[in-house]
């Protein structure tokens, strides 16, 4: 007995040392993309670009999904905004560099006040906000409770309304106090490592994920232990959160553009950004047929089209969609 619950232990230590090590192998080869600012007890991690010379775009804050980190959208819009205007692209409480925070930092409401706190310190009174996926529930929340902070809003296949069913077995489990510890100790560096590069083409399918995606995203970030059971917290928490607060989205009144995918199947448009068209008055929706779930990525250019839209300029937005859902009518990667 005291032999099986030596080498039990031990197996145990074996296995949390290595999930440590590799947890650390990830900040290690990632870097740290970013700079810490108090937000009142509280450090949030982000990349500001300011207002460049000439800038003809309001400032922009970009907010990612799940599983992810500033240098998910910066990836995809920096270098194709520089000079055009002021950024922000941040760590959302408990993901990247920044800090967790208290337990209101679990909710999108939490979240959206963390962001209005940073947009404050960062000097940005008023921008469009810009999200995606699990960004989308934020976004909105923001728009309900800084609305004067909200010059326009794109959102990028959101998250935004109450879904049949539940989550995803593994994330209940990284979220159980404890056991969730262990959980993501033991299993989400080591395992996720080996199930990464199929988990990111699987959000891109049925289009090409770039192949320096999970480099320049920084991914395995999200693998580290505090994160994964983080975003666990979050996701578990996200169901019970929009179906109380989706009722209040026709509260929303900034300028708004949505855009998403008949082909998602992370989350279902004609759940989510069908419905959040119908409740925001005078927003645009715009499909793209054989468009997965990253349209930041996949129809970058629909979104900085979508950006203007919001920004009072008037782009070709449905052309501009029309000849990115001829770009990649072909796209078949699952």
């Amino acid at each position: 007995m005291l032999s099986t619950l030596a080498a039990f232990l031990i197996l145990m230590a074996v296995g949390v040392g290595a999930g440590t090590y590799q947890a650390s192998a990830f900040e290690r080869t990632s870097g740290h993309d970013g700079e810490l600012t108090d937000i009142g007890g509280t450090r949030m991690n982000s990349v500001h670009v300011p207002r460049p010379p000439g800038a003809d775009l309001p400032p922009i804050v970009f907010i990612h999904g799940a599983s992810a980190n500033l240098n998910d959208p910066m990836a995809a819009f920096r270098a194709k905004l520089e000079g055009r205007a002021e950024m922000l692209f941040l760590d959302r409480p408990g993901f990247g560099y920044s800090e967790r925070g208290g337990p209101r930092n679990a909710y999108p409401d939490g979240q959206a006040d963390a962001v209005a706190a940073l947009m404050k310190k960062r000097g940005i009174d008023k921008a469009i906000i810009v999200a995606h996926s699990f960004g989308g529930a934020i976004a909105a929340t923001f728009a309900l409770n800084h609305k004067d902070m909200v010059a326009g809003l794109v959102f990028l296949s959101p998250a935004t309304h109450p879904w049949p069913g539940g989550v995803e077995w593994y994330y209940d489990v990284a979220k159980t106090p404890l056991l969730g510890d262990l959980f993501a100790t033991l299993v989400a560096p080591t395992v996720g490592r080996l199930l990464v590069d199929k988990a990111t083409r699987s959000v891109f399918a049925p289009n090409h994920r770039p192949d320096d995606y999970i480099a320049e995203s920084k991914t395995y970030l999200a693998l580290r232990p505090a994160t994964f059971r983080n975003n666990a917290v979050d996701i578990a928490n996200l169901l019970a959160y929009v179906t109380k607060v989706a009722p209040r989205y026709v509260e929303i009144t900034a300028p708004t553009v949505i855009i998403t995918g008949d082909r998602d199947k992370v989350v279902l448009p004609d759940i989510h950004s069908r419905q959040l068209h119908e409740a925001i008055a005078g927003s645009r929706l715009v499909t793209i047929h054989n468009l997965g779930h990253k349209p930041d990525y996949t129809v970058t250019d629909v979104a900085i089209a979508a950006i203007e839209t919001v920004a009072g300029e008037t782009p070709d937005l449905e052309g501009i969609a029309r000849a990115a859902e001829k770009r990649i009518a072909g796209d078949n990667e699952e």
